[in-house]
């Protein structure tokens, strides 16, 4: 009984070991601006979009999860930090990074 419990696991897929390389060399220079020089994601007012700012930051989770290889169980989870969720949201960080 317990062997049916235990080898009753779904497949499990394996990592792209370069979209994960992809994920976090995308992720740490914008983690590292938010947390040493904050003020470089200031829009052309001088003030922050909260509202930006929020998705980008989703988009750095997302991210670190999928750089270190985690895979969330839950559907929505899994959904928000693959990297089809979180590029785009870390491409505009560094759009508004540079802009």
């Amino acid at each position: 009984m317990t062997d049916t419990a235990v080898n009753a696991e779904t497949t499990v897929q394996k990592p792209n070991k370069i979209a994960m390389v992809i994920s976090c060399l995308l992720a740490f220079p914008l983690a590292a601006v938010l947390l040493l020089h904050p003020a470089a994601m200031l829009d052309a007012n001088g003030e922050y979009s909260h509202r930006a700012m929020m998705f980008i930051m989703i988009g750095i989770s997302g991210g670190f999860v999928h750089g270190v290889g985690f895979i969330p169980r839950f559907w929505f989870w899994k959904w928000l930090f693959s990297p089809f969720v979180a590029w785009p949201l870390m491409i505009w960080g560094y759009y508004t990074w540079f802009l």
